[in-house]
């Protein structure tokens, strides 16, 4: 059993232009690990292809959130639109379970607090369990699933909308 002792310290910072192909790479890691398994094998093989996480960070740039372990990029978060929304959490598998999604979903919190925003909301493929236990644990709550088409994906996919009360630093 690992404890929070045991954990290596995790930094954040802005993404950098130089990292662009890393941040990209552990994208798509995360991506197969956690989305790949729920779309039909057409749809896996084109992500694989044109990889969408290159576009994503050049567009978003410094906007996106790079957490680090050991000074290695391990996780990337971002809330594309700047608004009340967390788009994205990705954590490379290597690096799941050690508190890595935890960091970047509490500083985009942050952020959306800073924008004014008095609650966080973030989607997640309905099948994706993982996402589920982690949104769940640090406080958000379901409130709306709907099958809607991904234009990423070019699919349709049952996704679950949750949300959460933040509550400013004292």
């Amino acid at each position: 059993m690992t404890h929070a002792l045991d954990r290596p310290a995790i930094h954040l910072h802005n993404a950098r232009p130089e990292e662009t192909e890393t941040l990209a790479r552990i994208g798509l890691k995360a991506w197969l690990n956690g989305i790949a398994p729920l779309v039909p094998d057409k749809v896996r093989q084109g992500i694989l292809a044109d990889n969408p996480f290159l576009p994503f960070l050049k567009t978003l740039g410094p906007a996106v959130i790079v957490a680090t372990i050991n000074g290695d990029p391990v996780g990337i978060g971002a809330c594309e639109h700047a608004d009340d929304t967390i788009s994205d959490i990705w954590v490379a598998p290597a690096f799941e379970g050690r508190g890595v999604g935890s960091a970047l979903v509490n500083a985009l919190e942050t952020e959306i607090l800073d924008r004014g925003y008095p609650v966080a909301h973030i989607q997640a493929a309905a099948l994706n369990t993982r996402a589920f236990r982690l949104y769940r644990h640090l406080g958000y709550r379901e409130e709306s699933r709907q099958i809607s088409f991904d234009p990423i994906l070019k699919i349709e996919m049952e996704k679950v909308g949750l949300s959460k009360q933040l509550q400013p630093s004292a």
